[in-house]
This record gives structure tokens, sequence and C-alpha cells, in this order.
């Protein structure tokens, strides 16, 4: 994650932008846990573990795909309001966002769900051994892959507004008068 934030900070500029994908690496082991335990499957430290590694790249990848797109449209076009510039952002990342998780998530959903696919044999198996080995890794990366989508589509673009309304609302808020202080005539002798 150290690593990661310093590739981040570099390529940004910014330690917000950087945050903000690094929380949503954490905010989607939130989804593999919460996927884990509406299934009622065990957390395997390594095949979970692993799992929720190679997700981390993938969400990575899409938040940073979608922050770099924001970045190029406000600088590209400062004629438009902020809202504007995450609307097509969120426009024109949706598709590439989309075919991810669900290339991904499809391709892997078999293995979550304990199918296994003999093309040779031509033979469908539910419960084999060869599954059961892969079944934490695939269920991590589907659950949190799902989770992610949403935290890339709708929480990223909405914290990326986040400073620019925190900035507005300071402007807002009544700053208290400062008094000067009544200056006593000095009496010299």
């Amino acid at each position: 994650m150290a690593l990661m934030a310093i590739l981040l900070v570099t390529q940004f500029n910014s330690y917000y932008q950087a945050l903000l994908i690094l929380s949503s690496v954490l905010l989607s082991t939130a989804g593999v846990l919460l996927g884990l335990l509406t299934t009622g499957q065990t957390f395997s430290v390594i095949l979970t573990g692993i799992g929720i590694v190679a997700l981390a790249g993938i969400i990575v990848n899409n938040n940073i795909v979608l922050i770099d797109t924001f970045n190029v449209l406000r600088k590209e076009h400062k004629d438009w309001t902020l809202q504007e510039v995450i609307v097509q952002t969120g426009v024109q990342r949706l598709r590439p966002v989309f075919l991810t998780t669900f290339t991904t998530g499809f391709g892997l959903l078999p293995l979550a769900m304990h199918v296994s696919v003999d093309l040779i044999g031509a033979e469908i198996e539910v419960g084999g051994p060869i599954t059961s080995q892969w079944v934490s890794l695939a269920s991590a990366i589907v659950f949190g892959l799902s989770f992610a989508t949403v935290l890339t589509l709708v929480v990223t673009p909405a914290m990326l507004a986040l400073p620019d309304r925190m900035r507005a609302l300071i402007k807002r808020l009544p700053l208290p008068k400062l008094r000067k202080k009544p200056q006593t005539p000095s009496y010299s002798a």
C-alpha cells in the first residue's frame, strides 16, 4: 500500500486523489468480508488474501482511469461546472469499468459457485475437488469487485467533488469580525 501511495502521488501530484484510490482498496475489502459472511464461507488467509491483492490491482486501475479522466476533462473544459465534469467523467468511464467488472466477475463466477467445467471430458461437475481449492480466491474477487464497482462509479465521483464543496462551504461561513482595541492615550511626562 505504501508503494502504491508513492506511485499514485507522483502520478497525480495530489495526496487527496491518491488517498481516495487507496481508500477504495480498503473499502473493497469490506465488500469481500460482507460477501463471505453472506455466503457463510470461511476466510482463507492465503487464498482470500491473494484474491484481495488481485482485487486491489483491478480497483486501483479502475479508479486511476476514472480520476485521470476527471483531471483531463477539468483541464480541457474550464467553462464546465464541477458537476458537469463529474457527470461526463462517469459517462466516459462507465463502459470500461463495467466491462472490467463483468469479464472478471463472470469469468470467476463458476469457480466461486463450486462449478468445474471439464472441456476434454465434456462434463460439468459441481463441488469437485478442483474448485474447492479456488473458491476462496474467486469469491474474494467476485464479491470485492462487485462492491468496488459501486464505490468506483458512485463514491469516487462524490469524493472528487468534496474538496470544492468544502471550500465553498468555508467561504460561506460567517467569519467573526475582529474588533480593534481602542487605543488608550499614552501620557508621557
